[in-house]
């Protein structure tokens, strides 16, 4: 990844969170090869739902090889995301999926109250993720409603 001047401007912090849920789309590898846990800082935290909160580099790694059990694949659909910028090193994108999990495939809106919605919260400094915390349900196939009476 280039080196950014410090400080970094929102739409610096744009490119490089859209660089790696490109990589992830891509199978844990950007296009010029980097992987996925190079674009985070080595103390960086991670939170993803009912997985909970990683501490740096070797627990996120951790938890990347957790979620690539069960996602088969992903996409991100860059067109439609919605950023939120605050002129600091934190922003937050809301954006939808779609994909295959290994109990099944998804697609958002179908149905409306299932899986492929989702926000992350991020802070990106000196061209690195500090921080990601990601915000969806993670039940891609739709199979947890019997908890729910209202489905």
């Amino acid at each position: 990844m280039p080196a950014a001047a410090s400080p970094m401007t929102d739409e610096q912090r744009k490119a490089v969170i859209t660089a790696y849920l490109k990589a992830f789309d891509n199978g844990g590898t950007s296009h010029d090869g980097i992987p996925l846990i190079e674009f985070f800082a080595p103390d960086a935290l991670f939170f993803f739902p009912k997985w909970g909160l990683a501490h740096g580099k070797s627990e996120i790694n951790e938890m990347f090889g957790d979620l690539g059990k069960t996602v088969v694949s992903v996409e991100h659909h860059f067109s439609s995301f919605n950023w939120i910028t605050t002129g600091t090193d934190v922003l937050a994108v809301e954006g939808t999926t779609h994909g295959e999990h290994r109990d099944g495939p998804w697609r958002v809106g179908v149905p409306e109250w299932g899986a492929g919605r989702w926000c992350g919260v991020f802070e990106v400094r000196d061209v690195l993720i500090q921080r990601a915390f990601i915000y969806m349900d993670p039940d891609y196939a739709g199979k947890d409603v019997a908890r729910y009476p209202w489905l």
